[in-house]
């Protein structure tokens, strides 16, 4: 690693990346390894690939905790939150204000860009579980883990059936799986700047507000939507579209939120660049919580990225020990599996039946799908002429 450098530095970089990263956690990651591997050389090789390999191991979102590492071993808790907001920002305004257009304009269910909106959502979930599913379910104790975790979660619906799933699909993996799917790298990161008691006050932060987040009742305002979004970020291994049936169970199912704006705002989500977990600022936006929208988009926001932050700064200078465990390993792969059931589920119900219930936009789904198995087209390119024909044609 170069000499540590400035939080100017580090907000400047990722803002650009913040600005121009389409096409999801493997492509940022990509992205990041040009940026600070090939062209600024921040880290090596190695050391970067030690920092992708924590990342993947830790719930949440991967790319953005790999930017948050970055930033912290670059210039310290400063770069750390200058990176995360860099990052974020540009994507998570694009969406509050789409969230603030769908308020305002009223009931969208029947406009023909929000169907087409809704169409691509299916297909950008549908390409998900087809692609995690190769990658996740490499054999049939995996296979067999995630079609469990969808049996259990179609039918036993709620966000305390997918924490049991998660948990039962960990289990699991410690009891049946051979190996984890994830080869460990021979280096592993020197940790940065993080002294061992912010590590530890890290994780203890991280374990109290999980437990507060779980034992809390559904309460109203700003507790409920930190609550619920804070359990989203903390429980979700793979980051990206694997957060989609917990955000879903957390406002449609809690009765915050319609399907339709659900699903319009999670197909918008796929247009802008960034992570995809800023889909929570368009989600607390549009929430019928009795919030302003700008104060339930920060809440949400701030909540679904806290776990991260919290697990990057309190794991990293363990992360030695951690990767070398071959139980840690199997019980990440049964998690893995399960996470796949999970959405699966989802793409069933209600992401299918909500977002393709005509044969037109159906069509419309299937379409946007070949194309993007095709991998020709970028997702943000398939989303925008999704909804323009949409608007054109249904």
């Amino acid at each position: 690693m170069t000499a540590p450098g400035s939080v100017r530095e580090v907000f400047a970089a990722f803002l650009r990346l913040g600005l121009t990263s389409f096409g999801g956690p493997v492509a940022h990651l990509g992205y990041f390894r040009d940026a600070f591997v090939v062209r600024r050389r921040w880290l090596t090789e190695e050391e970067y690939a030690d920092l992708v390999s924590l990342c993947q191991f830790l719930p949440g979102p991967a790319s953005s905790q790999v930017g948050m590492a970055i930033g912290l071993q670059r210039a310290g808790g400063g770069g750390m939150l200058a990176a995360w907001a860099a990052f974020t920002l540009p994507s998570a305004l694009a969406l509050v204000a789409f969230g603030y257009a769908v308020t305002q304009l009223g009931d969208l269910s029947g406009a023909g860009w929000i169907l087409g909106l809704k169409a691509a959502a299916v297909a950008v979930v549908a390409q998900a579980v087809i692609g995690m599913g190769r990658a996740l379910t490499p054999d049939l104790r995996r296979l067999a883990i995630a079609v469990a975790a969808a049996g259990v979660v179609l039918w036993l619906p709620g966000a305390q059936a997918q924490v049991a799933v998660i948990v039962g699909s960990g289990l699991l993996g410690l009891l049946v799986v051979r190996e984890g799917h994830r080869p460990a790298v021979e280096a592993a990161p020197s940790g940065g700047s993080v002294a061992r008691w912010v590590s530890t006050a890290a994780l203890t932060a991280f374990g109290a507000l999980l437990a507060v987040a779980i034992l809390a009742g559904t309460g109203d305002g700003v507790a409920r939507l930190f609550t619920g979004f804070y359990r989203a970020g903390a429980l979700v291994f793979g980051g990206g579209h694997v957060v989609l049936p917990l955000l879903e169970s957390e406002t449609v199912g809690a009765g915050l939120l319609d399907h339709d704006t659900f699903l319009a705002g999670y197909g918008a989500a796929q247009a802008v660049p960034g992570p995809l977990f800023t889909f929570a600022a368009f989600l607390g936006q549009t929430s019928h919580d009795g919030l302003p929208g700008p104060v339930g988009a920060t809440v949400a926001l701030v909540a679904i990225f806290l776990p991260a932050a919290l697990l990057v700064a309190g794991t990293l200078p363990h992360w030695q020990a951690l990767r070398s465990s071959a139980r840690a390993r199997r019980a990440l792969a049964g998690v893995n599996a399960g996470v796949v059931g999970l959405l699966a589920a989802t793409l069933y119900d209600p992401v299918l039946r909500d977002g393709a219930p005509t044969l037109p936009t159906f069509a419309l789904a299937a379409t946007a799908l070949g194309v993007l198995v095709a991998g020709r087209i970028p997702p943000w390119i398939v989303v925008v002429a999704s909804a323009a024909l949409g608007w054109l044609l249904l």
